[in-house]
């Protein structure tokens, strides 16, 4: 079963500490794929400068929405990256998927990243991610408690220590820890 909507309608960073050991599963078709979500990162509201609530007005309807929704935008031109919209009613706040222990699906996932089904960063970082279970701009309003993409509890108890630091990739609010990762997991992006 997925995560409630309930379980995103609160603080961007709590959401994204508590999505770390969680399953991604990515439906296409009769082809599922999924992984342990092993770093996550917050971006918060307006107050956030490296937030997209705060420098891109088209991503704000969808970020003072209910929690729950995926939100998907290309960075730089290139690469998919995966948001779980979080954040209590009229507050807007995201936590961007950056990597995922692949547990299901793997072949496939290696196929669409052209590599051997036994490599480490299969969906390391999130355009790899992205990549490896077939997410593009079309999936940005799916709801992460139904349908295609959902996001389903630990398949394991969570038995791991999380380390957290600053986000990645960012020029705005570089200095803000809000990137969180299970520490020693071979999967983690950096």
């Amino acid at each position: 079963m997925p995560l409630p909507r309930s379980f995103y309608q609160r603080p961007a960073r709590a959401v994204a500490r508590d999505l770390l050991g969680c399953v991604m599963v990515a439906r296409r078709g009769r082809t599922v794929t999924a992984g342990r979500i092993v770093e996550t990162e917050a971006y918060l509201g307006p107050e956030d400068a490296a937030s997209h609530a705060a420098f891109r007005p088209g991503s704000r309807a969808l970020f003072y929405g209910p929690g729950g929704f995926a939100y998907v935008y290309l960075n730089y031109g290139i690469h998919c990256c995966l948001n779980a919209i979080a954040n209590p009613a009229g507050q807007p706040g995201c936590v961007l998927i950056r990597a995922l222990e692949p547990v299901l699906g793997i072949a496939v996932m290696a196929r669409r990243r052209r590599l051997d089904p036994g490599a480490r960063r299969l969906a390391s970082g999130p355009g790899n991610l992205t990549r490896a279970l077939g997410v593009t701009l079309r999936d940005t309003g799916a709801d992460l408690t139904r349908g295609r993409l959902t996001i389903e509890p630990p398949d394991a108890p969570r038995e791991f220590h999380i380390s957290s630091g600053p986000r990645i990739g960012i020029t705005r609010a570089p200095g803000l820890r809000l990137r969180f990762w299970i520490a020693n997991n071979p999967h983690v992006s950096r």
